[in-house]
């Protein structure tokens, strides 16, 4: 059974895709910046922020799904500067420090906007509420 999860995100119709995907007990979380509710950037030129924020926004949806972020298995970090990556691991960390999921982080040229710094997708296996 597929389950697809919601933002309401212009872009999801726009590019066809989904927040999340549900599929029996995996969840698959798109790539993820730091954008609120209101579109605006969270954390600008902060790269500590902006993963703070995008793994808080990816719970929220994690949450909805029915999994916790105790159920994540692997992470992908895209950074636009790898000479930075202590402020991300360390927010990295504090969400993860004792679930220590399958982690990679690589450099990328550039994100969809020069404003956002950090790009994060997930995968999730566990038994969901």
């Amino acid at each position: 059974m597929r389950k697809n999860f919601s933002t309401g995100a212009k872009w999801e119709d726009i590019v066809g895709y989904s927040r999340a995907v549900r599929v029996g007990n995996q969840l698959e979380v798109t790539g993820t910046v730091s954008v609120n509710e209101q579109g605006l950037l969270v954390g600008k030129d902060d790269m500590y922020e902006q993963t703070r924020f995008i793994i808080q926004k990816m719970e929220k949806v994690i949450s909805e799904a029915g999994f916790t972020l105790n159920d994540v298995v692997r992470t992908r970090i895209f950074v636009t500067d790898i000479s930075r990556w202590e402020e991300v691991g360390r927010a990295h960390r504090e969400f993860f420090h004792s679930i220590k999921p399958a982690t990679t982080m690589v450099e990328v040229k550039a994100l969809i906007s020069p404003e956002y710094l950090v790009e994060i997708e997930a995968s999730v296996v566990g038994y969901p509420n």
